[in-house]
Order: structure tokens, then sequence, then C-alpha cells
């Protein structure tokens, strides 16, 4: 029976190696296996859980579990249950498109820090947006760092690898009063005219308003209800989900005018919209609108804008919400009340974008504070 550096007898199948740890062996069906630990009582609760996991087929050896393998694994027994449907499919959409084909055959064991930095310093070249990079970079870390958890690898590569510097933001776009006229103007041909109308007049995101149904719109409340955003999975067609954070699920004023554009909307196609399966903005079929689509309409009636002879820039459907969010910082709306209008999830969020609206009136305001001094 072997003994400890005190001469003290040690449980069977627990030795002390030089550095002053315990290994304890495991055998099953003629062959070994190692745990190590600190302390006799860990390294027999590690024996113990060893030994099951080999009896019932659990047991995983390191050096043979590929990224792609464990990053499967992970997905669907720790995160499905876990995140938004939505969040998911992100996640496998990052993992596929970033990772994969980098790293994905690597057994997780060779995966150091400078492979992480490569597939940075990869993704930088290729120009994708930080943000993006911050998401494979979650995505990675959560597959690393459940893996060490379960003892799969001794250390977590990706907190040795740095992300890129923030680039020099650009500047959100939002339309003129005058680009905001001229759109409306030439999109009155258009079948999404209503559909823009109510993106200016509500600052919803296209999501928001491509899942809105009749039965959202309150009028003994005089609100609309924003519950939910419907999304496009690849596979799966298109989806509802939760809106994008907790404060976007809101209630958003009914004013006069939105309220004439959804009536006016509810019997555009000639079909009804009450039924609770139907989304009040939708094709010709009542099926819902796809990103391409509503970008294609915009599209269309910029072409019109331009053959008309006037100078337009091209936009997509969330130029809309900052144009709303743009007015309404003019017209001199609290940043508290317009965050909860757009559902924003932060007041950070909010004020970011007056940032790009007060150097216009910060001469105004400073007139204010002369009788001050």
């Amino acid at each position: 029976m072997a003994v400890d550096k005190k001469g003290k007898q040690l449980p069977l199948g627990i030795r002390q190696r030089a550095n002053g740890r315990y290994e304890g062996r495991v055998k099953v069906e003629y062959r070994s296996y190692s745990v190590y630990a600190d302390t006799i009582t860990e390294t027999k609760k590690k024996m113990r859980e060893l030994k099951y996991k080999l009896d019932h087929g659990l047991f995983v050896e390191k050096e043979k579990i590929t990224l792609d393998e464990w990053n499967k694994t992970w997905m669907e027994q720790y995160k499905k249950n876990r995140v938004k449907n939505s969040t998911y499919n992100s996640y496998q959409k990052y993992y596929k498109g970033a990772i994969s084909k980098r790293l994905g055959k690597k057994n997780i064991v060779d995966i150091r820090g400078e492979h992480v930095q490569s597939l940075y310093n990869d993704l930088v070249k290729e120009e994708w947006a930080l943000s993006s990079i911050k998401v494979v970079a979650a995505v990675l870390n959560g597959c690393f760092q459940q893996a060490l958890k379960n003892g799969l690898i001794e250390r977590n590569p990706v907190k040795l690898a740095e992300l890129p510097r923030q680039k020099e933001r650009k500047e959100r776009q939002a339309m003129t009063k005058e680009q905001q006229a001229l759109f409306m103007e030439y999109a009155k041909e258009s079948y999404l005219y209503n559909f823009f109308a109510v993106m200016l007049r509500t600052g919803m995101r296209s999501g928001e308003l491509k899942g809105l149904k009749y039965t959202d719109i309150d009028k003994k409340e005089n609100v609309i209800h924003v519950q939910r955003t419907l999304k496009y999975i690849e596979g799966q067609g298109y989806l509802e989900d939760t809106p994008k954070t907790r404060t976007s699920t809101r209630d958003i004023p009914l004013t006069e005018d939105i309220l004439t554009l959804l009536e006016n909307q509810k019997g555009y196609w000639g079909f009804k919209v009450e039924r609770l399966d139907r989304y009040l903005f939708c094709n010709e079929e009542g099926k819902p609108l796809s990103r391409e689509r509503v970008q294609a309409e915009i599209d269309r009636t910029i072409k019109r804008i331009r053959a008309a002879g006037h100078d337009f820039p091209r936009i997509t459907s969330h130029v809309f919400r900052h144009t709303f969010a743009t007015r309404a910082i003019e017209a001199g709306m609290q940043p508290q009340v317009l965050k909860t209008i757009l559902g924003h999830s932060s007041l950070a969020m909010t004020m970011d974008l007056y940032s790009h609206v007060l150097p216009d009136t910060k001469a105004e305001e400073m007139q204010k504070i002369i009788s001050m001094f």
C-alpha cells in the first residue's frame, strides 16, 4: 500500500506525487484512468465521479474531443433550454460562420491563446464589426468555460486573447426633415406606405412591426402593445420571439394619425386581419414580410426619387427608427420618455442618440444660462 511523504498509508488506488498533489487511479476493463487533486478527500470524490462516468459511458477523453464535437454538446446540453430560441440560433450562426472553419477540427486541449487571437485578427481583416467579433468571443468563451468546469481542459484559452480595439463608430444615419418628406411623398405608390409611416411615427423596430397583430392595437387604453418580434430562422422559417430585451416589451401611445394608418392597413389586402394568427403588415397572401421585400421596396422608392432628379442616400429600415428618435429629440422629448418608447435597456443608449443632434442646438442652449453669471 502506498504512503504519503509523512509515511502515512494512503487508500487503495491513491498515491502522492512529487509536487505534493494526489493521483487517484481507476481501472476499468484492464485500462487505467487518473484523476488529480490537492487532498485525499477530493481525490476520492473525483475517483467516484470518474468511475460513474466510465460505467455509464459518459467519459470523454480530453485528447480525443474536437471543438466542433464539444460545441455541439455545449449547445444542446447547456444552452438550448437556457436561452431564447433566437439567441440559440444566433450562437449557431456565429459558430458556423466564424469559429468552426478555423478551429472546429482542433482538439480542445490543443487550442491555445494564440489560436484564438489569430481568429480575432482574421475577422478584423475580413472587416467584421467589433460588435460581431464580441459575439464570437462570447460564444467561444462560454464553450471553453464549460469545458473547464467539466475538467476537459486545464485553462480557458479565450482568456489569453485580446479583442481588437474599437474603431471610430460610424455616425448614426437618420433622414433630415426634407429627406423624410421626400421619401414619404414618393412612397405613396408603395404597398408598404403604411409600414414606413408607422415606423417613422413610433420608432418600432422592423421585426416588431412585422410581428404586430390587430389584437395588439388597444383602443381602450389608446396604446400599441409591443410584445413580439418576427424573425426568420434558416431551415425553420418565420418564428415569433419575445422582443429584443426585457424593456423592449412596451406600450407605445396611439396618436390619431397612427391609428388612422393602422386602420387603413387593416383592410389593405382585402382580407380580415383580426384573426389572431394574422399579421397586420404582411404580403398579398397574408404571409410575413421578409427583410428582402422591405429593403427592395425602400430601394424602389429611392430609385423613383433619384429618377425625379433628387439626391438621396441608400437607407435601411433601421434608419426610420433613428429618424423617429431624431425628430423626438428635436421636438424636446425628454430622454427618459424616449427611452421607454424606443424600448432601450439603458438610458445611456438613448443619450447616445442625442450626441448627433445636440451639436445643432448647443449654441441655443448656452444662451439659456447667460443670465446665471
